[in-house]
């Protein structure tokens, strides 16, 4: 069975959700990124932490449980956790659902906040505006691409999911769990 599982994706996808049903399943630890990369601050994630700090914190938490799911994505901030992972499991979902769940999420977060004139609404444009440009890569950060090229580099078993809903997709992670590959 594998212990140490990387759920990642586009900020949108899914990879928080799934991986606390994976959990709920197997009874495995569940450590999202963003608690990791970003200070718990006033105006949430906007300020970072320093590599040393996120990674002295992240490391900490993961080695003090046998079995974990990870979820969120480390590509380009922390890439030497890679050698760590038993799977590797990336999560794609057509640009127009995530966008959806984002502003859904957005507003559910911050509500009237993110109205125009109002003190969310400059940041949370900007986030959704990012967030759409995941496909092209026309924006710095996480991108397709970016992923694609990581995940070139991964040494342990990959599963690729894509826009299957979370039942189908908690299964699939399950089945690959168990898999010698």
């Amino acid at each position: 069975m594998k212990k140490h599982i990387h759920i990642f994706g586009a900020s949108g996808s899914g990879t928080t959700t799934i991986a606390e049903k994976v959990c709920e399943h197997t009874g495995y630890s569940h450590f999202d990124s963003d608690s990791y990369f970003w200070l718990p601050t006033q105006d949430p994630f906007t300020v970072s932490r320093r590599y040393e700090d996120y990674a002295a914190l992240m490391d900490r938490d993961l080695n003090s449980s046998p079995h974990w799911v990870l979820s969120g994505s480390v590509t380009g901030w922390y890439d030497e956790l890679a050698s760590v992972f038993d799977l590797v499991v990336f999560v794609h979902v057509p640009a127009d659902i995530r966008i959806e769940r984002l502003k859904r999420r957005e507003a559910e977060r911050y509500g009237d906040a993110i109205l125009p004139g109002n003190s969310r609404h400059h940041a949370s444009a900007e986030f959704i505006e990012w967030a759409s440009s995941y496909d092209s890569g026309r924006r710095s950060g996480r991108s397709l691409a970016k992923h694609e090229a990581w995940l070139k580099t991964v040494t342990c078993p990959v599963l690729r999911i894509e826009n299957l809903d979370l039942d189908r997709s908690v299964e699939s992670i399950l089945q690959a769990m168990k898999c010698n590959w």
